[in-house]
């Protein structure tokens, strides 16, 4: 008896803490709804450095299952789309000229690796969604495929990934290279990168090749398995791919860029872009641009979401959290500042009345290191403004009213559809959300009231299936089409011949 594949649900049943399994009914008159994630690193300080060491604050038990498990749960019980978990796979060594402030820090090292925490979330969750970092950069696209599609069974369709192609140079060095791969050229390689997987997600596999024949003894017809014998200027790779079909086959797609070449990337390939938004301001013609960018792919612009880093700072009243942001600030580290930021000067042994651009000629740092509207400025005003950076942009701090107030203006008015939520404090900047902020973005109907059963994380984000679009690149590998296409840049100057479908394993 033949029987198409799928998944047999998530691998473990939710526990009593996530959110009633009531299907929401969404209209039009609805007013816009918050696409909200967790922004999350598996190391001990991401983003607000030096805030690791407040009472109570978990971070340094990140190496611990049962910190990852109570995240999960504490995320879903509120409603939360994903834990978007960042990743770099270098140290931040430029400031000061080694990695030293880093590891006093705990800046971004230690850190592990963010696929590997996801089994352990997915299996006390039912709905929450996971999306993972990794760099097109360094580490070949066939293992890699097989790792995402694993997660995209393990969790039902789950699983989002955020392409990235690594900015530090020493994750340069840890991977046998000189120096950094030019900006441009990395972008180049994620090309590439990309047309693999998706030969290998989309193409390799057609929906009814796992039949499960127990009569018959067979479990995957090969007739409807195949290589893609993928030939180009970065990549060779035969396949066929390891996995079988998973829910989604291909996981959500983040892209994290804000560069010309990235919004023209985004504009081929994601669904959702994470992205530096600078105000009301700066952020129109900077989301016009990625949407453009989808259109001239022949894509629906419209559909691309925009994804923001956003921090919040709540409390019952107006008083108790401008005290909980005097106290972040009190405890927060600038030079973790200096170090992430990756300052080719140390802004601490210059006096604060001395220019930058004296400053950085005292160290032989060449002047266009930095924009001119920074060099211009004195010592002191720059430490000023890299201490408040991180207030400038999507930054509420008050009653959930007044929170909320600023969450409906990011998307009514600057344009965006979601954020990810920056931590200060672990647990306390994700409960405090939850039970303060989700309720009244949830009355004024900025929220779902819960999930809906069986959805993958593309069907929740995007509102379609839970398969990629037809007007998505990747869709031209489905049923073997193309597969033998030589991506631009050969490696020995052949033309490979098309075959439609592709050679099967029969």
């Amino acid at each position: 008896m033949l029987r198409r594949p799928g998944p047999d649900g998530p691998i473990a049943a939710a526990p009593e803490e996530s959110i009633i399994n009531a299907p929401s009914s969404p209209t039009q008159s609805h007013p816009k709804q918050l696409i909200l994630n967790l922004f999350e690193m598996n190391c001990v300080s991401h983003i607000t450095h030096g805030l690791w060491r407040l009472p109570d604050n978990r971070r340094d038990q990140y190496t611990g299952i049962r910190y990852w498990t109570t995240l999960a749960r504490t995320a879903e019980a509120g409603g939360f789309d994903a834990i978007f978990i960042a990743d770099v796979v270098g140290a931040y060594d430029v400031f000061r000229g080694g990695p030293a402030d880093a590891l006093r820090e705990g800046l971004q090292i230690p850190n592990n690796d963010p696929l590997l925490v996801v089994p352990a979330m997915a299996a006390v969750t039912e709905h929450l969604g996971f999306g993972i970092t990794f760099s097109t950069s360094y580490e070949p696209p066939f293992a890699f495929a097989r790792r995402m599609s694993t997660l995209d069974h393990l969790t039902n369709g789950r699983v989002a990934w955020n392409i990235v192609t690594s900015y530090l140079p020493n994750a340069a060095r840890n991977f046998g290279l000189a120096e950094e791969i030019p900006h441009d050229e990395r972008f180049a390689i994620a090309e590439e990168y990309l047309d693999v997987l998706y030969k290998l997600w989309e193409g390799s596999w057609d929906d009814d090749a796992v039949i499960r024949d127990r009569e018959a003894g067979v479990y995957s017809d090969p007739d409807k398995v195949r290589y893609i014998d993928h030939v180009g200027r970065y990549f060779q790779v035969a396949g066929p791919h390891l996995s079988e079909p998973s829910a989604q086959r291909t996981p959500l797609l983040y892209t994290a860029t804000a560069s010309p070449a990235g919004i023209a990337f985004a504009g081929r390939h994601a669904e959702a872009v994470f992205t530096g938004v600078r105000g009301p301001g700066g952020a129109g013609p900077l989301l016009e641009r990625f949407r453009a960018a989808a259109a001239d792919n022949g894509r629906d612009g419209a559909a691309l979401k925009i994804v923001v880093q956003a921090a919040v700072i709540v409390a019952p009243t107006q008083e108790e959290a401008e005290a909980k942001a005097a106290q972040y600030r009190e405890h927060a580290s600038i030079v973790g500042r200096f170090v992430h930021a990756g300052l080719p000067f140390d802004p601490e042994a210059h006096p604060e009345d001395r220019t930058v651009a004296e400053a950085l000629a005292a160290e032989g740092v060449p002047a266009d290191a930095l924009p001119p509207q920074v060099t211009a400025g004195t010592v002191g005003e720059f430490i000023s403004r890299v201490g408040s950076d991180l207030e400038r942009d999507f930054f509420a701090v008050g009653t959930p009213e007044v929170v909320a107030d600023e969450i409906e203006r990011w998307l009514d008015e600057v344009g965006i559809d979601g954020i990810n939520l920056r931590q200060y404090h672990s647990l306390d900047t994700l409960t405090d959300f939850v039970e303060l902020v989700v309720p009244e973005l949830r009355r004024r109907g900025r929220l779902r009231d819960a999930y809906r059963p069986g959805e993958t994380l593309r069907e929740r984000l995007t509102g379609g299936a839970a398969r990629l679009p037809d007007d998505h690149p990747a869709a031209r590998y489905r049923g073997g089409r193309n597969l033998g296409d030589r991506h631009e840049g050969t490696i020995d100057g052949h033309t490979a011949s098309s075959r439609e479908p592709a050679g099967n394993l029969s």
